[in-house]
């Protein structure tokens, strides 16, 4: 059975890392936009009887980026392949697993249940938001972690003196991995929300002062975040400019700038979103090898127990 990788617009760049990962060449496909905004998606070439992987984050546009995965899905399965598996470095709307009021939707179940539409066999993801959403989704899931590669590129710019950093309660138990990787002590920011855009640091857990922060988490989106941690810091006594690393760099909107304005000493993100790499003192760790040596293994029916979510 033949291997193809179908790469969408979301993120070009990464797919191309992971066919030159793979030694295989991209399989010929167009994805382009009416003027009125609908998709078009046509895949060239044969796909019958193949072992199909559709690379697209869900990153922005979201809903552009949902809807190109789904139609390559479905455009691959009416092809003939014989297994279709979703490849998502990043999913959306993995942060809207749960109702909070009454007239909300459970977007994560809606968008998981889009995905199942296509008929897709498996999905891959990279350091969910919320691991539970794999519970959501209507097919297999394999949940990878990028922590490895994150601590990897962190190793050079982690001090003696450095302390690892949650920005808030629900990242301590990645805050944890980092730690054990890093041999560095552990602390916890603690946050509130205030609304999408405005979060309220009013706490820390664990000794800081004195100590150069890095600051792990597993998404980077208005930087809200990361601002009200390192302002939290700073006011228990960190004075050596933070690191800050993520798996997810979305930097949308205003995010460059509140980070910039902070001088972090050094920002480690991954590939699994395209963004532009200027303005920040910043490395970008590519996930292309963790995603080919999955799509490696699945291909060839073999495990990918180390390669799941690290705990």
């Amino acid at each position: 059975m033949s291997l193809a990788l179908v790469v969408g617009t979301a993120n070009p760049s990464l797919g191309g890392a992971i066919a030159n990962a793979l030694g295989v060449e991209r399989h010929p496909c167009i994805a382009e936009r009416f003027p009125d905004g609908e998709i078009r998606v046509e895949l060239g070439g044969t796909l019958r009887g193949c072992d199909v992987f559709v690379v697209q984050p869900t990153a922005p546009p979201v809903g552009d980026s949902l809807l190109e995965l789904v139609l390559l899905g479905d455009a691959a399965r009416r092809a003939g392949a014989a297994r279709t598996v979703a490849v998502l470095p990043y999913f959306g709307y993995a942060r809207a697993d749960r109702r909070t009021g009454e007239g909300q939707p459970l977007a994560a179940r809606l968008v998981g249940d889009l995905i199942g539409c296509a008929r897709f066999d498996r999905a891959i993801t990279v350091d969910l938001h919320t691991p539970g959403v794999e519970g959501l989704l209507p097919m297999p899931v394999d949940h990878l972690s990028a922590i490895p590669t994150v601590v990897s590129a962190l190793a050079a710019h982690a001090p003696e003196d450095a302390v690892i950093v949650a920005p808030d309660l629900g990242g301590a138990k990645r805050a944890d991995a980092f730690a054990r990787r890093l041999h560095r002590p552990v602390a916890v920011v603690h946050k509130t929300r205030i609304s999408g855009r405005q979060v309220e640091a009013h706490g820390i857990t664990g000794e800081v002062a004195g100590r150069t922060p890095i600051l792990v988490d597993d998404m980077i989106s208005t930087g809200s975040t990361i601002v009200a941690s390192i302002e939290a810091l700073r006011a228990h006594g960190c004075t050596a400019p933070a690191i800050v690393a993520a798996t997810h760099g979305l930097l949308v909107g205003p995010a460059r700038e509140r980070l910039t304005s902070l001088a972090p000493a050094h920002v480690v993100l991954t590939d699994s979103v395209a963004h532009d790499a200027s303005g920040l003192p910043e490395h970008v760790a590519s996930i292309a090898p963790l995603l080919a040596d999955a799509i490696r293994r699945i291909h060839e029916r073999r495990s990918l127990a180390d390669l799941l979510h690290a705990s």
